[in-house]
């Protein structure tokens, strides 16, 4: 009768304690980072409803509030007034444009083409929801 034979754990490298040591390799099903709460649930897992994580990034959400305000804007006077590179201001719109949040109309002024934003219905809707999901968050 056979006697099974164990195979030897397959080691990894690493520093431990300022060494290096061979230690067992973690299976790829264990998780190491801690567990995120899903997307619209504060901490405590309560969900909170209209908060945004599109919108919720800092530059996102001041570019939806100068359109809420405004109506209408110029790529330069956002760019001017929020005091973004023209990269990261392109970079922002263009993931509110890919939800639907904002549209750009190309015009031409003065001889040159100029990009001008707006907020969709459906992007002002989730902006002023997600402001009442922080407002919510926070307290009165």
């Amino acid at each position: 009768m056979a006697v099974p034979r164990h195979r030897p754990a397959r080691l990894d490298v690493r520093r431990v304690g300022g060494r290096r040591r061979r230690v067992p390799r973690r299976p790829l099903h264990v998780r190491t980072a801690a567990p995120r709460s899903p997307p619209g649930h504060t901490r405590r897992g309560r969900p909170v409803n209209g908060f945004d994580h599109l919108i919720h990034a800092p530059n996102r959400l001041r570019i939806c509030a100068l359109l809420d305000a405004a109506g209408e804007a110029e790529f330069a006077v956002l760019q001017e007034q929020l005091a973004l590179s023209a990269s990261v201001l392109s970079k922002h719109t263009g993931a509110l444009i890919d939800a639907g949040y904002v549209e750009q109309r190309k015009a031409v002024r003065d001889t040159r083409q100029r990009v001008w934003l707006r907020l969709t219905p459906q992007g002002r809707t989730a902006y002023r929801g997600h402001l009442a999901a922080l407002r919510e968050i926070v307290g009165p």
